[in-house]
């Protein structure tokens, strides 16, 4: 029951972050009243897919060597770094044409390395190839990109600075709710 319910989290949050690429004219016929019901979904998303992900009983895929939890800190380092990228607008932003998207797409496969368990594949492969698919429908519907106009170079610090202290606090938090992600204990 807890995998069903799981593929139902991942199933609604396609549904409702694809919602206004899949149907524009309905999305922007519902106007600023569309927001209430969409975040209601995306809430539900993530609710059911917690509760799915932690009722399901793990059937394990494979094992996790333990120096592959440095690896994936990195790439969660580097996703956290991205989405700060993309909201200072730094000089990587210039080149970087879906930071958010590329972020959350090393923390899904960042987790993928380290949950070697079906549901840990339907939740993190699930979210992955919602990032892919949402990349490759943002580009079609628009083709023509103009990169961000230059930034002072010190936000590239504050970006750095912002993703450590993320970080640091969602991994604390991680490891109140769950495993520690930091290894060693």
């Amino acid at each position: 029951m807890g995998t069903l319910i799981l593929i139902l989290g991942v199933a609604l949050w396609w549904a409702a972050h694809l919602f206004k690429r899949v149907a524009p004219e309905r999305r922007a016929a519902m106007g600023e009243a569309g927001r209430l019901p969409l975040t209601l979904a995306l809430v539900g998303s993530i609710v059911l897919m917690t509760l799915g992900y932690r009722m399901a009983d793990p059937v394990w895929l494979w094992a996790t060597p333990f120096w592959m939890v440095h690896l994936n800190n990195l790439l969660v380092f580097l996703g956290f770094y991205l989405f700060a990228v993309s909201g200072l607008k730094t000089a990587l932003h210039r080149r970087i044409r879906h930071p958010q998207l590329s972020g959350f797409k090393a923390w899904a496969v960042a987790h993928l390395l380290v949950v070697g368990t079906v549901q840990g594949v339907i939740l993190f492969g699930g979210l992955l190839a919602w990032a892919v698919v949402s990349v490759i429908m943002i580009n079609r519907a628009d083709r023509a990109w103009t990169p961000p106009p230059e930034a002072a170079m010190w936000k590239e610090g504050v970006a750095l600075v912002g993703a450590l202290f993320a970080m640091l606090v969602v991994g604390q938090i991680h490891g109140w709710l769950g495993p520690w992600p930091f290894g060693g204990a």
